[in-house]
C-alpha cells in the first residue's frame, strides 16, 4: 500500500531528473532513508505542505532570522529561507565524510602554524612563496604570534558538494570567521517544530554535541590563565551579514556579545568596559575579518577592532578563536598544493578529493588554463578583492579573450578550478518538489587533539532550476541537514562544573549596551508620547471641523505650537518665534493644518516625526539584540509593520490617521510591557527605566510650560487643562479625587505634587531617583552620583512648589513667570541627569583607535 502511495511525490519527482541527484544511489535505485522521508511527505500531502511553509516563513520572521545583504553600500535586512525537505545523508557514509574533514583540518592546522612559523613547505617547494607573501590573507605581523594551546585553527567550515564519482568533494575552506553553525540549529529548532511527523519517522543525529564541545574547547582554551575564563563574542555589529547569528549563538552558548569599542588594551590585557568597571577578558570569539582586528598593527582605518589585541596575544594574554592570520587559508589558490603538503606533513594521502585547482603562477598550470579557459571557473587568489567567479563557458570570444588578457597582466592573482557536474537534491519551489543543486557546509571544532565535526551542517541549494548559485546573497535557500541512522539515537550531555563567584554570576552590560538600553527606554517613550499628544490634536480637530469650519480656536493653536515644541520641529506651528523671539502666526498651517501633522506623523526624514522616532527606536533596539527573547521580537516584528504602515500613510483622512496610531500605540505599549515582565532587574533594567522616566518627566514639562505659561480667558484655559490631565492619563483620576470643574491650581497641585499616580512630577521624579539608586557608583557608594544629586534638586524645587504664585501673571503680558522659571530650571536639571549618565556610564573610556574614515558595513563570511 505504501508502494502505491510513494508513487505519486516520488515518481513526479525522478521524472524531473537530470543529473546524479542524492535521492538515487549509483545503481538509480532510491535510497530507503529518501524513501521514508517521501512516505511522509505524501501523506501530509501537497497543499499541507504549502501550508507548513508559510508556517516557517511566519517563525523565522517571528524569531527574527535575517541575512543581511549589501547592495551599493547599503544593507538590507533579507528574510532567511528555510525549505521544507531536509537535506539526507546516511550515518554510514557520513563516518567517511568525517575522517576527510578531520584530516583536512589537522592538515589546514600545520600548514598555518608552519607559514607563520619555520616555512618549510615554502623552503621544500611545496607551496610557492609567491601564492603565500602576495595574498592579503598572509598577515605579516602576526608572524610572532604564538597562542599557548596546540591547535591554532580551533573552529573550521567547510563547503562540500557531491561529485561526479558520487563522493563528497571539498569547494572551498572558511577559517578566519566560519558562520552558518547559528543558521544550522536555528533551521533544525523550526523543522522539529513545523514537521513533528518526521521527527517520529525519521532517526538522525543531534546538533547539540558540536556547541557543548564548542563551549568545551573555548573553556580550556581560557582556563590557561583564568579558572572561570571571561569570554565575549565579537562581532562588527548590526551591519554584518550574519549579525543575527552573532546575537544567536552569542546567546545560545553565554557568552557576551561586543563590538571592537567594548573592548580596549591596558597594561598587555584586553579588558571589557562595563558600567561596573573593566573586566579583563580571557578569550575572544573574533567574527571579524582578521584585517579588522587591530587598527595598530594591521588596517589603521578599522574602527571595529581592538588597538593592540595582537600585542596581547604575544603575549599570551588572551586566546582568540580564529586568531588573525588564519585568512591565508582561504587562498584558493592553496587548494592546488593540498595533496603534496597532505604528503609532506601527515605523511599520508588526501582523504578527501578538492575540486581540481590549477595556479595560474605557475607557467605549465597558465598555459593549461589558458587553453581550456571556456571549460573553467576562474577566480582570484585574493578572495577580498570582490572578484565574482567567471564561469568560462557563459562567455562570449571576445569575453574569453579579455579575460584571457586579465589573467595574463598578472597570473599569479588568478587561479581556475574545474566546472563539474554536481549532485541536485529536492527542494520545494513554488508548490513543486523539483531538483536544485546543493552544497553542505560542514562544521568542525577543535576537541583535544583532533576535531569534532557537527552531526548535521548547513545545506543552500539553488533558487534556479539548473545553475550553481548556492549563496545566501544571491538567493540560495537553506536546508536542515539530518545525518541519518538506522536506529533511535542516544545521547548524553557531557557536562561540566565550574566555580563562579557572585560577580561572575551576574551579566556583564558593556557601556555601549548601557547607552542603547537608555535610549531604547527614552525613544520608546518619546514616542508613545507624541502619539498620545497627536491623537488628541486629532481628535480636537475633527471635533472643530464640524463646530467652526476652518477656523480655528485659540486653544487649539496653542496645543499645535505645543506639539511644535515638543517635538523640536522648528518652524512648524511657531513659526519663526522659537528662533528670533518674535511673534509670527502663519494663518494658512493653522487653516488646514493637516499637512503639516501628517509630516510629523510620516516623514522617515523629519526629525522627531512619528516614522523618524520609530525608525531610531528599531535602530538602538537592533544594537541590543541579545537582550529580547522571543515573545519580544514578535512584538518588534509588529512594531516594524506599523513603521511601514505610517510610512505609506498619504491620505488626509484623520479616522484612517487615528487608527494607524492607536495600533502603533497598543504595539509599543505592549513591547515596553513584556521587556517590563521578562528582563532581569540588573543595570541594563534600571538604565531603561531611568531613560524611559526621564523622557516622561521632560515631555511633561515641555507640554505644561508651552501650554499654560501665559493666561488664556476661562473657556480657553480649561480646554487646555482638560488635554494636559487627557494627555498624562489623569483626567479621570482628577475628576474623581476634586470633583469639580478644572482649576490651574488644583490641576498643577495633582500634575506636579501627586505622588500616588504614575504620571506626575513627583512620582516620575521618585521613581527615577530609586532607579539611579541602583546604578553602581565610580567613588564612594554612600556619597550621591551628580545625576542623584541633579534629580534630588529637581524634586526638592518640586516639593517647595506654591501653587498660588505658580499661577500668578503679568497684568501686562499675561505671562507666568514663576511658573515658567520653575519648569525651565527643572527642565534643566534632568537633562543634565541624561548628560552625567552619559559621563559616567556610557563613555568608559579614552578609546584608541585610530582617526580615519571606516565603512559602515564589513562582510566577513559568506553564507
Amino acid at each position: 500500500m505504501i508502494q502505491d502511495i510513494t508513487l505519486g511525490l516520488l515518481q513526479a519527482y525522478k521524472e524531473s531528473i537530470n543529473s546524479y541527484d542524492e535521492v538515487l544511489d549509483q545503481n538509480g535505485q532510491i535510497k530507503p532513508y529518501w524513501q521514508g522521508l517521501f512516505d511522509t511527505l505524501e501523506s501530509i500531502g501537497i497543499d499541507e505542505l504549502k501550508l507548513r511553509n508559510e508556517e516557517i516563513i511566519k517563525k523565522l520572521k517571528e524569531n527574527g532570522v535575517t541575512y543581511n545583504v549589501y547592495d551599493s553600500n547599503k544593507e538590507s535586512n533579507r528574510a532567511w529561507k528555510l525549505d521544507p525537505i531536509p537535506f539526507l545523508l546516511h550515518e554510514s557514509e557520513w563516518k567517511t565524510i568525517e575522517e576527510g574533514l578531520k584530516q583536512r583540518a589537522r592538515l589546514l592546522d600545520l600548514i598555518l602554524k608552519d607559514l607563520y612559523g619555520p616555512q618549510t613547505l615554502i623552503k621544500n617547494g611545496i607551496i610557492p612563496a609567491e601564492l603565500v607573501f602576495d595574498n592579503s590573507g598572509f598577515l605579516l605581523p602576526c608572524f610572532d604570534i604564538r597562542q599557548k594551546h596546540d591547535k591554532h585553527l580551533l573552529n573550521y567550515a567547510v563547503d562540500l558538494a557531491r561529485g561526479p564519482d558520487g563522493k563528497m568533494w571539498l569547494l572551498d575552506n572558511r577559517t578566519q570567521a566560519p558562520s552558518g553553525a547559528g543558521y544550522a540549529l536555528e533551521n533544525r529548532i523550526v523543522m522539529s517544530k513545523i514537521f513533528p511527523e518526521l521527527n517520529k519517522k525519521i532517526y538522525r543525529k543531534r546538533l547539540s554535541p558540536y556547541f557543548s564541545q564548542f563551549q568545551q574547547t573555548v573553556d580550556a582554551i581560557g582556563s590557561n590563565s583564568n579558572e572561570n575564563p571571561n569570554v565575549v563574542f565579537l562581532t562588527p555589529g548590526p551591519g554584518n551579514e550574519t549579525y543575527f547569528e552573532h546575537v544567536y549563538i552569542s546567546s545560545y552558548l553565554g557568552y557576551t556579545l561586543v563590538q571592537g569599542n567594548d573592548l580596549l588594551v591596558r597594561d598587555g590585557f584586553v579588558w571589557l568596559k562595563s558600567i561596573d568597571q573593566l573586566e579583563r577578558v580571557d578569550v575572544i570569539i573574533k567574527r571579524l575579518d582578521d584585517n579588522w582586528c587591530d587598527p595598530l598593527e594591521l588596517r589603521r582605518d578599522s574602527l571595529l577592532g581592538i588597538p593592540g589585541l595582537l600585542q596581547v596575544i604575544r603575549l599570551g594574554n588572551v586566546a582568540v578563536v580564529n586568531p588573525p592570520g588564519t585568512s591565508i587559508l582561504e587562498n584558493y589558490g592553496l587548494m592546488a598544493f593540498m595533496q603534496n603538503a597532505c604528503k609532506f606533513l601527515l605523511k599520508e594521502p588526501l582523504l578527501m578529493s578538492s575540486v581540481a585547482t590549477w595556479w595560474c603562477g605557475q607557467t605549465k598550470e597558465l598555459h593549461f588554463v589558458l587553453e581550456n579557459l571556456s571549460k573553467l571557473i576562474i577566480k582570484k587568489t585574493n578572495r577580498k578583492q570582490g572578484f565574482r567567479s567567471i564561469y568560462g563557458r557563459a562567455l562570449t570570444e571576445e569575453e574569453l579573450e579579455n579575460l584571457k588578457q586579465l589573467i595574463l597582466k598578472n597570473p599569479k592573482d588568478f587561479v581556475a578550478q574545474e566546472e563539474v557536474s554536481l549532485s541536485t537534491t529536492p527542494a520545494f519551489i513554488n508548490g513543486v518538489i523539483e531538483p536544485r543543486f546543493a552544497a553542505l557546509r560542514a562544521f568542525l571544532i577543535a576537541d583535544g587533539e583532533d576535531y569534532k565535526v557537527m552531526q548535521g551542517g548547513l545545506t543552500r541549494s539553488s533558487a534556479i532550476k539548473g545553475k550553481f548559485e548556492i549563496s545566501n546573497r544571491f538567493g540560495g535557500i537553506s536546508k536542515d541537514t539530518w545525518i541519518i541512522s538506522d536506529t533511535p539515537i542516544e545521547y548524553q550531555e557531557r557536562t561540566f562544573e565550574r566555580k563562579y563567584t557572585n560577580n561572575q554570576l551576574k551579566n556583564s552590560l558593556t557601556s555601549r549596551n548601557a547607552e542603547n538600553l537608555f535610549w531604547v527606554g527614552r525613544l520608546c517613550e518619546r514616542t508613545m508620547a507624541l502619539r498620545s499628544f497627536l491623537k488628541i490634536i486629532l481628535n480636537r480637530l475633527n471635533e472643530n471641523v464640524t463646530k467652526h469650519g476652518n477656523t480655528q480656536p485659540e486653544f487649539l493653536v496653542v496645543l499645535l505650537k505645543s506639539l511644535t515644541h515638543l517635538t523640536q520641529t522648528y518652524p512648524g506651528f511657531v513659526g519663526k518665534e522659537a528662533k528670533e523671539g518674535e511673534v509670527f502666526d502663519n494663518e494658512a498651517i493653522f487653516e488646514d493644518p493637516i499637512a503639516e501633522l501628517l509630516l510629523l506623523i510620516n516623514d522617515p526624514k523629519k526629525v522627531g516625526s512619528v516614522v523618524y522616532n520609530i525608525q531610531s527606536l528599531l535602530n538602538t533596539i537592533n544594537q541590543v539584540s541579545e537582550k529580547w527573547n522571543h515573545d519580544t521580537r514578535r512584538i518588534i516584528n509588529l512594531v516594524e509593520d506599523s513603521l511601514f504602515a505610517l510610512k505609506n500613510t498619504n491620505t488626509n483622512n484623520i479616522n484612517y490617521v487615528n487608527h494607524g496610531l492607536d495600533k502603533l500605540h497598543i504595539r509599543l505599549f505592549s513591547f515596553y510591557g513584556n521587556i517590563y515582565e521578562t528582563l532581569p532587574r540588573d543595570n541594563g533594567f534600571y538604565l531603561l527605566e531611568s531613560g524611559k522616566n526621564v523622557e516622561r518627566i521632560l515631555s511633561l514639562i515641555s507640554v505644561f510650560r508651552s501650554t499654560l505659561n501665559f493666561k488664556k480667558n476661562e473657556e480657553e484655559e480649561a480646554f487646555l487643562m482638560e488635554a494636559i490631565l487627557e494627555n498624562h492619563h489623569l483626567l479621570a483620576q482628577y475628576r474623581n479625587i476634586y470633583k469639580s470643574h478644572l482649576s490651574l491650581k488644583a490641576v498643577i497641585n495633582m500634575v506636579f505634587l501627586e505622588k500616588n499616580l504614575p504620571f506626575t512630577l513627583s512620582f516620575l521624579l521618585d521613581t527615577l531617583t530609586e532607579y539611579l539608586s541602583k546604578l553602581p557608583k565610580t567613588n564612594d557608594p554612600n556619597r550621591l552620583s551628580i545625576a542623584e544629586k541633579s534629580v534630588l534638586e529637581a524634586s526638592t524645587i518640586v516639593e517647595l512648589i506654591d501653587a498660588d504664585s505658580l499661577i500668578k501673571e503679568d497684568e501686562l503680558t499675561m505671562f507666568r513667570p514663576e511658573l515658567d522659571a520653575t519648569l525651565a530650571r527643572v527642565f534643566e536639571l534632568i537633562c543634565n541627569v541624561s548628560n552625567n549618565l552619559a559621563s559616567l556610564y556610557f563613555n568608559h573610556s579614552v578609546m584608541q583607535h585610530s582617526v580615519f574614515d571606516t565603512l559602515e558595513n564589513i562582510e566577513t563570511d559568506e553564507i
